[in-house]
């Protein structure tokens, strides 16, 4: 099953990334770039939702379209 929800990722003034999710509780990924950042919060989402499946919560991913910022540089 696939579904997508929602990140928010800041670098943090010790030059790394922190992604953290309202959708998922308990969901903080820390990175030195952000596709790092970004892998390791998938890992950690997957594993969340695993371990809340198997305690009995019903999990709904959320949204099939999502805007996601692009950041481009000039």
């Amino acid at each position: 099953m696939e579904g997508t929800i929602n990140i928010h990722i800041e670098k943090l003034p010790e030059g790394v990334y922190l992604a953290t999710s309202e959708d998922i509780q308990g969901l903080v990924a820390q990175g030195r770039t952000v596709t790092e950042t970004m892998e390791i919060a998938r890992d950690i989402c997957k594993k969340l939702l695993e371990s809340q499946n198997l305690s009995g919560s019903n999990i709904k991913l959320l949204k099939d379209s999502f805007d996601y910022p692009l950041v481009i540089s000039l």
